[in-house]
């Protein structure tokens, strides 16, 4: 059996569990359908259960200005605010608005790294939500280029 395949059946076994209902309620807690079924950045926040956002200095934002695949565009959150509970990456344009949401506490430094499919060129947000639910953010647009040719 490949690497893949064994991945793929893992995924469908972990989606039957999770219908049927025979996971501990702390593994369905970790995934929010609404939030990322949502098609904009407030519907997402709303979804997480935070305030209206407000830009941050404490909060960064790491990605290429002009991504040449936008099949696999490396971005990076990372925030020095206190009482973080968890860091969200949104992609405004994208089908689905939340691409990545990650759960942190004191032990966890809030500094993650992921890759993300942009269909086009859109603004891109890094979003801490602190324990009173205070969101705070911090933007960039990436423009997506067909074969590295121009923006």
């Amino acid at each position: 059996m490949k690497r893949r395949d064994a991945l793929r059946n893992s995924a469908a076994v972990l989606g039957m569990l999770m219908a049927a209902g025979l996971l501990p309620q702390a593994a369905q807690a970790a995934y929010n359908k609404t939030a990322f079924d949502a098609k904009t950045v407030a519907d997402v926040l709303k979804a997480m259960g935070a305030a209206a956002p407000a830009e941050s200095k404490d909060v960064t934002l790491t990605a290429p200005d002009i991504a040449e695949n936008g099949a696999v565009v490396p971005l990076g959150a990372a925030t020095s605010l206190p009482n973080v509970k968890q860091m969200l990456v949104l992609v405004e344009k994208n089908p689905n608005t939340l691409v990545a949401a990650f759960t942190v506490n004191e032990a966890l430094d809030a500094n993650f790294l992921t890759r993300a499919k942009l269909g086009q060129s859109s603004d891109v947000y890094a979003v801490a939500i602190t324990n009173d639910g205070k969101a705070f953010y911090a933007k960039k647009e990436v423009k997506v280029t067909l074969g590295g040719c121009g923006g």
